[in-house]
């Protein structure tokens, strides 16, 4: 692959950020994005060139399009929605939940995180409180006491809420294996080019196809601004 394949838009670029928004305005907001969209994308392109310069710009497009699906689209740090029913709870936890645990923990967030997180990642048992405190935060869902002391923030998990770390997170974690084991070089490197299965960086291959479409439209985008196609 050269170096134009794989380079990606400098935060210095004002025109080139200027034809990113475009196209991204257009393919993946249906023509209106809120300011703070535009700040989060801004935020994890800066991240990128300062921990990735000169980067693969496909590994870049599954980093944002990550971040979409993760905050539906905001791009900005989110607390993980614990409020299952519980219907929702049997769905997805369904080795943590008996029917009769889903009658009881149902509509309670704190009693839902403790049971589905507990004794894992590094976390006590349900009654530590471990998995409400090291509930999922950030632009990427990092959870768990194990992750959590992994950024250095165990003793003040509301810090992956904030911006700059949070983008550090993201990047990072995807880039180094730190959610799954699984990096976005396994997937984004030479000529070879997964967008289906690079979804198992972060959570198998759960809304894969979804999150491989907004990944390419997000390439398109960093084309686009590099060579100033329309």
């Amino acid at each position: 692959m050269t170096p134009a394949m794989t380079r990606t838009m400098t935060g210095t670029m004002t025109g080139a950020r200027s034809r990113f928004f475009a196209t991204v305005r257009k393919r993946l907001y249906a023509g209106t994005i809120l300011p703070g969209a535009v700040a989060g994308h801004e935020a994890i392109l800066d991240g990128w060139e300062r921990m990735v310069p000169g980067g693969d710009r496909r590994q870049l497009a599954y980093v944002l399009a990550t971040a979409f699906h993760e905050t539906g689209g905001r791009l900005q740090p989110v607390e993980e929605n614990l409020n299952y029913s519980v219907s929702g709870l049997r769905s997805t936890f369904p080795q943590r939940f008996s029917l009769e645990d889903a009658e009881e923990c149902a509509r309670r967030p704190e009693a839902i995180a403790n049971r589905a997180y507990a004794n894992r990642m590094g976390n006590g048992d349900a009654k530590s409180g471990d998995g409400f405190r090291f509930r999922g935060r950030g632009l990427v869902q990092i959870t768990g006491r194990a992750n959590y002391r992994a950024y250095g923030i165990e003793d003040r998990p509301e810090a992956a809420m904030e911006p700059e770390r949070a983008v550090k997170i993201l990047i990072d974690g995807m880039r180094n294996g730190r959610f799954t084991g699984r990096r976005l070089d396994d997937y984004f490197c030479g000529s070879r080019a997964d967008w289906v299965e690079a979804r198992r960086i972060i959570n198998g291959t759960d809304r894969a196809g979804e999150i491989a479409r907004k990944a390419r439209l997000y390439v398109l985008a960093l084309s686009e601004s590099e060579t100033g196609e329309s």
